[in-house]
């Protein structure tokens, strides 16, 4: 879309704006990594704030092709690359970059893939059953429909955080006996059978299918790892001094960003007193937002999306990158 009289694309004004760029502070001459492009929106904040430079990372090529037009605007300032954030060392090494001194991440799923029905994330759009962020690879119809009952219960669980995994799990592979999912309401409506919605008199409610949903799309995008890897590839490409903002959406993001941070900040729970002593990296991270930043109640009431959203942050110091480990980031990681 465009404003009538321009060719400047309507901004979707991202979550947290404002926090996020009093963490970045940029100033002239910095060069940033926006490792989830998006609709641009933190990337135009950032150009729009100082006379610097940013190398901004998207896995959609949607949203690679609809950001040409801030590329064409910002005076050779901004690159734009079609690539996972995880790979974000490899991609300013190729921009001829050893350091650099922000990197934002706005983690999971975009507002553009949501409204997308033809992408098939939402379970209030109808589309094919897909979820895949760079358009190849394995499907989230692939997942319903191939994989075995308890793999199927182990991801919505654990993935989705979804009490009920057992149930749902069961259903699906009972109805695909008889026909494969491939529309994201044709699943939406089986889980929504399979739980039923909650009474209106308990208040607010989310939509049955939702953490189901989400179990896939993280399963499909292997996002938990890609966001370990991610905040493990910033710690050895930030300059001292430079500063990380990760916007997480739900617990699963949160927890692991909260981990590496308390980690990285030297203040992760010590190991018994009783134990051999056992030398501490020197903290490679200043927290900057402890107990993260959550929106306040005008932005919540203008974007409903922003209740979820939570702001969490770090300066880096001169200490040596943290040795890194999957493992070190919680079950959920391993499991994509």
């Amino acid at each position: 879309m465009t404003r009538s009289g321009d060719h400047t694309p309507d901004l979707h004004i991202p979550v947290l704006l404002g926090p996020v760029m009093d963490v970045l502070c940029p100033a002239h001459g910095e060069v940033f990594v926006d490792g989830t492009f998006g609709a641009g929106g933190y990337t135009r904040a950032v150009l729009d704030a100082a006379s610097c430079r940013v190398i901004a990372i998207d896995r959609d090529p949607n949203a690679i092709a609809a950001g040409d037009w801030l590329v064409q605007s910002s005076a050779d300032r901004l690159t734009l690359v079609q690539g996972r954030f995880s790979q974000m060392e490899q991609i300013a090494a190729d921009a001829g970059l050893a350091n650099v001194d922000g990197i934002v991440l706005d983690v999971g799923v975009s507002s553009m893939q949501l409204d997308q029905g033809e992408r098939g994330f939402s379970f209030m759009r109808d589309g094919p059953l897909d979820m895949r962020m760079e358009q190849q690879g394995t499907s989230a119809a692939d997942v319903v429909n191939e994989f075995e009952e308890r793999d199927l219960r182990h991801i919505i669980g654990v993935l989705g955080e979804e009490k009920r995994a057992f149930a749902i799990a069961k259903a699906i592979t009972k109805r695909r006996k008889l026909e494969p999912f491939t529309r994201t309401l044709d699943l939406a409506a089986l889980i929504e059978a399979t739980l039923g919605r909650p009474p209106k008199f308990k208040g607010p409610s989310i939509h049955p299918a939702t953490r189901t949903f989400q179990a896939l799309r993280i399963y499909v995008n292997a996002e938990l790892r890609e966001l370990a890897e991610a905040l493990a590839a910033a710690e050895r490409l930030l300059a001292p001094g430079g500063r990380l903002a990760i916007v997480t959406f739900h617990s699963l993001e949160d927890r692991i960003v909260k981990r590496f941070l308390h980690q990285r900040s030297g203040r992760a729970a010590r190991a018994s007193r009783h134990a051999p002593q056992v030398a501490e990296p020197d903290p490679s991270f200043e927290d900057l937002a402890r107990g993260g930043v959550v929106a306040d109640e005008s932005e919540t009431a203008s974007n409903p999306r922003a209740r979820s959203a939570r702001l969490r942050a770090g300066r880096r110091t001169e200490a040596e990158p943290h040795p890194f480990a999957l493992e070190d980031f919680g079950r959920e990681v391993t499991l994509c």
